[in-house]
């Protein structure tokens, strides 16, 4: 079925099995940007947001995602992540918050997922966070920027 992973030859939806797949070190590396009012920009900043220290919740809500891809995506092989590295931006003059992710992983699949979705989870949690304060808050631009390891080698995004 035109070369379809995720699909039988019937059509029907499965989960690729990747037992024959040799174990290599993988890695990929995602970002997002969370877009706000300047005012919500600076109650971050001041760490005067009623919920709490937005940047730092939305760090770890982005770590625990990685570790739940497989449990929110359909298709995704559940991993033994090795590292989890995430980091939240503040561009005053954007008036946003830049989101990156890097997961790592010796194993049989990649991580490309893990990565994008601690990038989206991250966004939605200062989204959360701060939607009292502003409701017009923009999660966008969440791409994966570079990937590495498996048969499909290195990708690194060219804008």
């Amino acid at each position: 079925m035109s070369g379809l992973t995720h699909f039988d030859e019937k059509g029907k939806p499965r989960m690729v099995d990747i037992g024959s797949k040799i174990e290599t070190e993988r890695r990929a590396f995602a970002k997002g940007s969370v877009y706000m009012k300047p005012e919500t920009f600076q109650l971050i900043q001041d760490k005067k947001i009623a919920k709490g220290d937005v940047l730092s919740v939305a760090q770890v809500a982005g770590i625990m995602a990685a570790k739940k891809t497989s449990e929110l995506i359909p298709m995704c092989h559940p991993l033994n992540i090795t590292s989890i590295e995430m980091s939240l931006t503040p561009d005053k003059e954007k008036s946003c918050i830049d989101i990156q992710a890097e997961v790592k992983i010796t194993g049989k699949t990649g991580v490309e997922m893990e990565a994008l979705t601690a990038v989206a989870v991250a966004g939605l949690t200062v989204y959360d966070m701060c939607k009292a304060v502003d409701k017009d808050m923009t999660i966008s631009e969440i791409r994966l920027i570079e990937k590495s390891g498996g048969k499909s080698g290195i990708y690194k995004r060219n804008d």
